[in-house]
């Protein structure tokens, strides 16, 4: 697996030996191919910045147990199937994450943002900025997906 390195110029917090963090990501698609977008919330790392909801995986906790879990806290809804799609490690300055991405295409409920954060459904490109870094080779994916050859059809 290839490591994403977002922020290089950055110093690493925890030096070389730092524990990979597992994360759950949630790439919910409507029927007419948008996907849901949230900013990061007031206070955390890279606040403001657009990314697929989700979050940290807790003791004992697998990949579905935690996203079904992040996504009633964070944005209020009750998801159906998930659909384990593709894992990335990124190292950021501040962690080691491993994004474990599974795309959701049923749900029940209403957003509701808990954390303070913004949500915005958005189809490629990508009119959002900044965008998390971690949150780029969804877009390329997607976009592959979608038969999309040119890299400046992401964003904006």
């Amino acid at each position: 697996m290839s490591v994403l390195v977002a922020d290089g110029d950055r110093p690493r917090e925890g030096g070389p030996d730092r524990k990979v963090v597992d994360v759950a990501v949630g790439v919910l698609v409507r029927e007419n191919g948008d996907f849901l977008l949230t900013s990061r919330p007031p206070g955390k790392v890279y606040e403001g910045y657009w990314e697929f909801p989700g979050g940290k995986l807790e003791r004992g906790e697998t990949v579905e147990q935690a996203l079904r879990r992040e996504l009633h806290e964070e944005i209020g809804v009750s998801i159906a199937a998930i659909h384990p799609w593709k894992v990335e490690l990124v190292d950021y300055p501040h962690a080691l994450v491993r994004l474990n991405f599974c795309k959701v295409f049923e749900w029940v409920g209403e957003l509701q943002m808990h954390e303070g954060q913004l949500f915005a459904w958005q189809s490629l490109p990508v009119t959002l900025q900044p965008v998390l870094p971690g949150t780029i080779p969804v877009l390329v994916w997607l976009a592959e997906e979608r038969g999309f050859t040119d890299a400046t059809q992401l964003r904006a």
